[in-house]
């Protein structure tokens, strides 16, 4: 079910407004849509069809309502595509068309339609997804950064979803290599959500490749972000969560890869954290375990970064000396959340006289206050 482009521009619009017109018309959905065109190849012959023709895969509702022309509504969707479709960045890849990305064509549930701002390119380029919480800990943050960097480097494609805290850092380090990156997001492609990724998103588009489901000015809704999760893990060989809780719903994207027969991979942290138990519970089913981007290369089968040992492989940067006091300070901190009076106990020193310290490693970003009174190390 794969064709090329048709060979005129006129010819062109005329099939993607059919496509449009199929996917916009109410009581189709994925599943019908996937029928249909696999009982008629396109979306010009079932239009041409009878009505007992479609009848014979779809409720006679369903089969009026692609029989009638376009209302109103969809065919304003429809023109308003063709007119955002003039920006040479901009493209709609039907799920039959030969630039539509092969991987996520062999999944169960591919969209119908591919909404690309960007490098397209990208969507058929080694690939790899990397996830986490949108809640993160700079550690998570720093641990996602670098390796999407290294990734990247080593010529991986990083794919995330554009949200907040392990996403954008995931893009930030793809950005940084020859891999770039490929934003998957749960609205319209013409919308930026969250507000404060406007600079990413802007960043990603001119650099990197923006993929949406979604029809133009579809907004933010709850339930679209879980569904957009398959493509994000449909467009990989594999999916790395760096940091994750028990309920988080990175945890969706790699049961959907792991349906999807993709590798997945976890960072593990301190039994203390909660936001490393997502990425324990995934280890113990049986996700690989990972503590640089040399172990995911390997696994993928690409050639090893082999560089200094670090949090993703790469080699470690030149850091500013620690004065005496803060590096006993950090020494006793380790890796583990710990609370103020449980780090003094081990120093020794009052609570109180540990604060000025605690705030100046804050500060200068080597250490991480989290919720609870709880101080956690951030290596970088």
């Amino acid at each position: 079910m794969q064709d090329t482009d048709p060979a005129t521009p006129a010819s062109r619009a005329a099939s993607l407004a059919a496509w449009l017109r199929l996917v916009g018309t109410d009581g189709v959905g994925l599943e019908r849509g996937h029928g249909l065109l696999e009982a008629f190849k396109t979306p010009a012959s079932i239009f041409s069809a009878s009505h007992a023709e479609l009848c014979a895969h779809v409720p006679g509702a369903v089969a009026r309502a692609l029989l009638s022309p376009p209302a109103g509504a969809l065919r304003q969707q429809i023109d308003a595509t063709l007119a955002w479709l003039a920006e040479p960045a901009h493209a709609l890849l039907p799920v039959t068309d030969a630039a539509y990305p092969a991987l996520l064509r062999e999944t169960a549930h591919a969209p119908l339609l591919l909404y690309v701002n960007g490098r397209r390119e990208l969507l058929d380029a080694p690939a790899l997804a990397l996830v986490g919480s949108r809640n993160a800990s700079a550690q998570g943050q720093a641990n996602a950064r670098a390796f999407a960097r290294a990734l990247s480097a080593a010529g991986l494609t990083i794919v995330s979803g554009m949200a907040l805290g392990i996403d954008a850092a995931a893009h930030e380090g793809g950005l940084d290599g020859v891999g770039s990156t490929v934003a998957v997001i749960g609205t319209g492609i013409d919308r930026i959500y969250p507000k404060r990724n406007e600079a990413l998103a802007r960043r990603i588009a001119e650099h990197g490749c923006i993929v949406s489901e979604y029809p133009l000015g579809t907004a933010p809704s709850a339930g679209n972000f879980p569904k957009r999760n398959r493509i994000i893990s449909g467009l990989c060989a594999g999916v790395l969560v760096v940091e994750a809780a028990a309920g988080s719903g990175s945890l969706i994207t790699a049961h959907q890869a792991c349906d999807q027969g993709r590798e997945v991979f976890a960072i593990p942290g301190s039994i203390h954290a909660a936001l490393a138990k997502g990425c324990h519970k995934l280890i113990k089913e049986g996700a690989q375990l990972v503590e640089c981007a040399d172990d995911v290369l390997f696994a993928l089968g690409h050639s090893p970064l082999l560089a200094a040992p670090g949090a993703a492989g790469t080699a470690a940067r030149a850091a500013a000396p620690v004065p005496a006091r803060e590096h006993a300070l950090l020494a006793a901190l380790g890796f583990d959340p710990v609370d103020a009076d449980t780090l003094a106990a081990r120093l020794g020193s009052a609570p109180g006289a540990l604060a000025g310290q605690l705030l100046a490693l804050e500060l200068a970003g080597g250490v991480e206050r989290l919720p609870g009174g709880l101080f956690q190390r951030v290596a970088r």
